[in-house]
Parts: structure tokens; sequence; C-alpha cells
């Protein structure tokens, strides 16, 4: 098992937003396409009906699906905190609960979106069952996650490497293994950042890196940007 999808750690880590917030501020010199825009034009273009979102974080996304999209939406999340916070934000069906152990009735659903959060999974395989089992025939699974060098200029910084369970390079096989069809997106681009202190809470947020460690760092610092959006198709 990777860091990334250690669950205690992964419990703790979203337990509160700061952690997601400090890895989002790094975003604010952008180069390239906006990856969480290209995601809803790719959910949109589905025309769902009856979605459900996937560890949804601070429940932005399913915010713009309920507000621009005619689609009912249902959200879940490990973390009590980002359920409350999607409630807030007006996702009125939120609730706590595991992608691996879904509580919905098969087929319940024409969309599922698992944006940014699979690598977090224990158990892939597990996962993406439930999720194709909640899906009606036909129904199609957004799923997005970073390529194997995706913000490597920065992460290098911090000592050894973690490897990801999805990434842009395994995704569409692993996939395959549960839909009938598969299409990869690729959304690449570049961030820079001039703020020592950017670095240092983007290093302090991962659950990865030796916070004990001493950080040296050449600013400004430009680091590539490696995203791929999954559409698969039951």
């Amino acid at each position: 098992m990777s860091h990334l999808d250690d669950e205690a750690l992964v419990r703790g880590q979203y337990a509160r937003e700061d952690n997601l917030r400090a890895r989002q501020a790094i975003y604010g010199e952008y180069e390239g396409e906006q990856a969480p825009d290209v995601v809803f034009q790719e959910i949109a273009a589905l025309a769902p009906q009856r979605v459900l979102e996937v560890g949804g974080g601070p429940g932005e996304l399913a915010e713009r699906m309920l507000r621009e999209l005619d689609a009912e939406v249902t959200f879940v999340d490990i973390s009590p905190r980002m359920v409350e916070l999607a409630r807030g934000r007006g996702i009125r069906d939120a609730q706590v609960c595991d992608v691996q152990e879904l509580p919905f009735d098969d087929a319940a659903f024409d969309t599922a979106v698992a944006a940014w959060m699979l690598y977090h999974v224990p158990d892939l395989d597990r996962a993406f069952s439930e999720l194709a089992r909640v899906l009606r025939p036909g129904g199609h699974l957004v799923a997005v996650t970073n390529g194997e060098q995706h913000l490597q200029e920065l992460r290098e910084l911090f000592g050894p490497d973690f490897r990801s369970s999805l990434t842009r390079e395994n995704g569409e096989e692993l996939l395959l293994r549960h839909f009938r069809a598969v299409r990869r997106r690729d959304v690449d681009g570049a961030v820079t950042i001039r703020e020592r202190a950017l670095v240092v809470a983007y290093r302090d947020s991962m659950m990865t890196t030796d916070k004990s460690l001493p950080l040296e760092v050449d600013l400004p610092l430009r680091a590539r940007t490696c995203v791929s959006i999954f559409v698969a198709t039951k």
C-alpha cells in the first residue's frame, strides 16, 4: 500500500480543509486549460440526469453541477467535514460513506464522478466494481487523476517520491476491468510559484513528505501539470 491510499492517513488528511487549500494555492499563476473546467465540460456533455459524486471534497464541483446542470446530485465523502462543507453549498443529499461500499441500489445513477480521489482508495477494483454496480447500463463514470510527471519539479524538492495507484498511465487498463469502453482526455499545463511560503505550505500539506528535512528552493519555480480525465462507459 502506498501512502496515498493509507486509510488512516487519508482520513486525517481530510478531517479539515486546510491541507487541500494549501495544495490548491499553488495554482495561482497557471498556464493552460483549467482542468476543473474541462472536467465540468466532460460531465455536461453526458447530459446527466442523476449524478453521484464520490470523494467530492468541499463540494465545489457538486455545487456547480447542481447549479448549472438540470440534474439531481448525490454527494458522498469519507470525511464528515467535507460532507458538512458540501451541505453548506446547498447539496442536501450529502452523506459520509466509502466508495468501496456504496449504500445505493443497483443502477441508481446514470453518471458517477470521481475527481482526484481514487488514488486514495485502498482497493481500486472494489471501488470500480461498486461504481459500475450503481450505474445504469450505458451509464458513465468520469474519473480524474494525474500523470506520473504531475508537479514533478515541485515534488522532487521533498525527498523520496511516492507512487500513485491510479495514474494517467494505468487508468485505462484498470477501468477496462469493469467498464466496456474508456476514453481519455489529457489536460496539461504549468504552474509558476514565486513565494517560498507557498512551497512550504504545499510540502507541509502532503501525507508523504518529511517535514523535518531542510527545504531549498530556487524561485520562481515552474512545474508541469499533467491531468487526465477518463470517461468510462458501462
